[in-house]
């Protein structure tokens, strides 16, 4: 669980860093104060990451998570149509193919 929570904060870190790369890199010692960030993240008596998940991340997803659950079903649904419609589409130019190859050959 601990791991969890660091990996969904420092993903949710990362994805905040490239906005922030280009907005404040010219901050002095921002490159140290990031490194420090992780660094306290990832320690084991600081317990950031777990501090951060459980005082922002969770109560957000909670709070959402209805929406969530129906993103993924519609997500679900959708990929399995966009299976189904590719796999036609590929076995009707596999099925083209063969015939154009076969019309070709001598004899």
């Amino acid at each position: 669980v601990r791991w969890m929570m660091y990996w969904i904060v420092f993903a949710l870190f990362m994805a905040t860093e490239t906005v922030t790369d280009l907005l404040i890199s010219w901050f002095p010692f921002y490159y140290e104060m990031k490194m420090a960030f992780v660094i306290w993240l990832l320690s084991p008596y600081t317990r950031g990451a777990s501090l951060l998940y459980r005082k922002f991340v969770h109560p957000t997803l909670s709070r959402k998570e209805k929406e969530i659950d129906t993103y993924i079903i519609q997500a679900r649904e959708r990929s399995y149509e966009t299976v189904v419609r590719f796999g036609k589409r590929g076995l009707n130019m596999a099925a083209t193919a063969a015939i154009q190859a076969a019309t070709k050959v001598p004899g």
